[in-house]
């Protein structure tokens, strides 16, 4: 015996199973064997066939074996061979293996093997009776001369019985001579296929035969009946007379005569057109979106992935996101959300379908279309221009008013050589995000260049988490000067990141990025303790000069919970005074045009560190803010200073700006606040400024950015 696949199986349930088996035995004629002997055989059977439905590898020879075992021991009451494998349909597997239809997967398994077992269980009990009945014809041949009547009556027994089986069994048995031609076929049979047997026995096999069944079937059949192989088990598609399909488990064996040479066909069939059509609703469900209908993403990708398997040349791909379907989902409810889904669905469907293409949901509120052997990329934008315009139109649903709703798509097409599926659907993903970031409402073509740009973006995006924790971040300084003293009186702290394989990465193309990912907060925090740090190491050597450090504060860092404890702990652990660090945010975030300004502005003044708008001049803020706020400084934006680098002072430009530059310092002064200007760059830009009576002044005329130990050098050399 092959190795089962499980170590035991049910004892008790094979008891049982053998029991309920014996009894459908006895009660159907005599049986020359007591009750107790047909149950210890009958469970011997039932040992040997779950032995056989877990074997590895598995085969169904035993089960035939079985059968011929059954008729050998005289169980040929017609019905037995029905009640048989009823029985074992039906009980089997729950009481005898319980444990290998545990899992679904293996449920499935087994239930196949079973069906197998069924077949092969009744071939051999057929083939039994055949064989038998032909014994007895030898007999019956060889013993004319003393027993001749008697043996025309076991002979006509012996049909009857066998025609008794053939007649009453459950599923469908026919038989074929070499031709082709109906020989003679049961009841269950002619029902199945919808005829009368004497129809049947006029029909040539071949006319039942479904034109697409699978390749090589036709080739497996002649094979049989020229004698290459003994049987053949398939599921194949039969016309039915009306011409409906007819799913069906099919096995067919080859009958020799006794020179080994084929003499006829035994097809045994079971219906199983309800299980077909139930796995194809499962496949259906398992493919498609239960929403829209749609195709879902598993199928697209079946799709996709069959377009680089084939011919193709080109694929394209577009990915479509409603605009602003969050907010219909929130403001109206999930139930307009969905139904507004069902109605875009049905639009692009409609509107794409017709040329060829698949439209799939994504999830949410993202469907994609697939070109599939695009002509080129104009193909591609017709297609999305035809989706903008389906889902542009507005969308009734029900007692609400009409939605106008608009989409962005990403669209990529390329050649099929030389990319992947996976390359395609993130172009198309990243291009879907330019079309949002342009404006929404349009299409976006994929760029390689642009690509690429984004592509190196996220690498820096990804990097900079690792990099805090690497060290690669430096902080330099920036003077900040009196104008009529010309002292050093503050400088500002600046980041920079020194990357192991780009060099120095500039502040504009990282700073971004902290933000966008939310590390500006961890990267904030690392710069404030740092530059406080070394503020406190100036304090201690120069305590005299009272130098600012200042500090760039981001939006996301200054809305963070626990902010001014986060700067008040920083102070006593690096022993900075506070009126010596300097916290410096953008005019947009400290004075909105519409809300709150920072809800901890107050708590961040009440540490005692300075506070000072960054870029000042640059929005259109209300200024009563600045008379309610506890601001000290402002930081006039460079574009107010850059006119002013010129010298020609007469031009109407110029003395704009000096006029504006004049009002802002007037209107600081008069609120308490000092000024300082940013980007000067020449002597007459700073002389002017200290005419105005700015403050202080911060540009390359003073110093660039520099290292902590130049600054230090020049606070040593103003001693």
């Amino acid at each position: 015996m092959r190795e089962a696949t499980i170590d035991n199986f049910s004892g008790e349930g094979a008891e049982r199973y053998a029991r309920n088996w014996a009894r459908a035995g006895t009660s159907l004629g005599f049986v020359p064997m007591s009750q107790a002997e047909i149950e210890r055989m009958l469970h011997d059977h039932t040992v040997l066939l779950a032995e056989t439905l877990v074997s590895e590898p598995f085969t169904s020879a035993p089960a035939h074996a079985v059968g011929r075992a059954l008729v050998d021991a005289h169980l040929t009451a017609p019905e037995f061979l029905d009640r048989t494998l009823l029985t074992f349909g039906r009980l089997f597997l729950e009481l005898v293996v319980p444990e290998v239809t545990a899992e679904r997967e293996a449920a499935r398994k087994y239930a196949d093997r079973a069906i197998a077992m069924q077949a092969a269980l009744a071939a051999g009990y057929a083939r039994a009776l055949r064989d038998r009945t032909f014994t007895q014809q030898e007999r019956i041949s060889r013993a004319v001369w003393s027993a001749r009547n008697q043996a025309e009556q076991d002979l006509r027994d012996s049909e009857a019985r066998f025609r008794a089986v053939f007649a009453g069994a459950g599923i469908g048995i026919g038989m074929a001579d070499m031709d082709g031609r109906i020989i003679d076929v049961n009841q269950a049979f002619a029902d199945m296929l919808g005829y009368s047997v004497e129809e049947l026995r006029e029909i040539n096999v071949a006319t039942l035969f479904y034109p697409e069944d699978a390749p090589g079937m036709w080739d497996t059949y002649k094979e049989m009946i020229e004698g290459k192989r003994d049987g053949t088990r398939v599921e194949k598609r039969y016309y039915r007379k009306d011409r409906s399909i007819l799913w069906t488990d099919l096995s067919v064996s080859l009958i020799r005569d006794e020179d080994g040479q084929p003499r006829f066909t035994v097809a045994m069939v079971e219906d199983i057109t309800d299980r077909y059509e139930l796995q194809e609703r499962l496949r259906f469900q398992a493919l498609h979106d239960p929403l829209t209908g749609l195709p879902n993403r598993t199928l697209f990708f079946e799709r996709l992935a069959a377009v680089f398997d084939g011919v193709a040349s080109r694929v394209g791909v577009c990915f479509l996101d409603l605009d602003g379907f969050k907010a219909v989902n929130d403001s109206l409810g999930h139930y307009v959300g969905d139904e507004l889904l069902v109605v875009v669905a049905r639009r692009l469907a409609a509107s794409v379908s017709a040329r060829g293409h698949l439209v799939a949901r994504m999830g949410g509120d993202e469907f994609v279309i697939l070109v599939e052997d695009s002509t080129g990329t104009d193909a591609a934008i017709e297609v999305a221009d035809a989706a903008l315009r389906a889902v542009a139109e507005p969308v009734k649903i029900e007692s609400h008013q009409p939605l106008s709703v608009t989409a962005s798509i990403g669209i990529a097409e390329r050649e099929v050589e030389g990319t992947s599926p996976t390359e395609v659907m993130k172009a198309a993903d990243t291009t879907l995000y330019w079309a949002k970031a342009d404006g929404r409402g349009q299409w976006a073509l994929f760029d390689p260049v642009r690509g690429a740009h984004q592509l190196a973006r996220a690498a820096l995006a990804a990097a900079l988490p690792g990099a805090l924790d690497r060290g690669e971040f430096t902080l330099e300084y920036q003077p900040i000067v009196g104008l009529e003293s010309r002292r050093l009186r503050a400088v500002e702290a600046l980041v920079r990141w020194r990357h192991p394989e780009l060099g120095m990465v500039p502040p504009d193309r990282f700073i971004g990025l902290a933000e966008e990912t939310g590390m500006i907060v961890r990267l904030g925090r690392w710069v404030l303790e740092q530059a406080c740090i070394q503020g406190a190491e100036w304090h201690r050597e120069f305590p005299d000069a009272s130098l600012v450090v200042s500090v760039n504060l981001a939006v996301r860092q200054a809305n963070a919970p626990g902010i001014a404890e986060e700067v008040a702990s920083v102070l006593e652990r690096t022993g900075l005074p506070a009126g010596q660090l300097q916290l410096e945010l953008t005019e947009s975030a400290v004075m909105p045009t519409a809300g709150e300004p920072v809800r901890s502005l107050r708590g961040l003044a009440a540490t005692g560190v300075r506070i000072a708008i960054d870029d000042f001049g640059t929005g259109y803020s209300n200024l009563a803010y600045l008379r309610r706020l506890p601001i000290h400084s402002l930081k006039l934006a460079g574009p107010f200073i850059e006119e002013l680098r010129s010298g020609d002072l007469g031009d109407s430009a110029s003395k704009a700006d000096e006029r504006i530059v004049d009002a802002l310092v007037r209107l600081a002064h008069a609120l308490g606040l000092t000024v300082t200007a940013e980007a000067v760059e020449t002597a007459q830009q700073a002389e002017l400024l200290r005419a105005l009576d700015c403050d202080t002044g911060q540009g390359l005329l003073f110093g660039g950015a520099t290292s902590a130990d130049d600054i230090t050098a020049r606070l040593r050399s103003t001693r």
